[in-house]
């Protein structure tokens, strides 16, 4: 894994890819022995706050590159099923036709039966967090 800092940003790159983000001026990180230190110019409740989220977003930029993130959606419904038609995610999921959703730049979709309980899932995969999360959300909201 490598982490390079620059003028307001900050890129990780791994054995599944490369993200970067913009982080706030007012913050120092510091790449030490094998460690990135975030430090705050003060104690102000802006800076405390600033500094969590900031710590927490660069430790999910390096979970994401070195393991990646996916998360589950099951498909309940009588009839509701999932599958993949190349790249893309086709969805029957009570309406009168199909809904077909194309993946966006860093997201890869895969539909699976449990074989347990014969329950439809769907994954999405990806390397950003915040990304894979939210498409999981706009999947999620076609049918409750």
């Amino acid at each position: 894994m490598n982490v390079s800092v620059g003028e307001g940003q900050i890129e990780v790159k791994g054995a599944k890819g490369t993200l970067s983000r913009v982080i706030s001026p007012e913050l120092g990180i510091e790449i030490g022995a094998g460690e990135l230190t975030v430090t705050r110019p003060s104690d102000s409740k802006e800076h405390r706050s600033l500094h969590g989220l900031t710590r927490t977003l660069i430790a999910n930029m390096v979970e994401g590159v070195v393991n990646g993130y996916q998360r589950r959606l099951d498909i309940v419904g009588v009839g509701f099923r999932a599958q993949l038609s190349g790249k893309n995610l086709t969805l029957a999921v009570g309406h009168s036709h199909g809904i077909e959703i194309p993946p966006p730049a860093g997201i890869e979709f895969d539909a699976q039966v449990d074989p347990q309980t014969r329950s439809p899932y769907i994954l999405v995969k990806g390397i950003d967090k915040e990304l894979v999360g939210q498409v999981a959300a706009q999947i999620r909201r076609l049918r409750k």
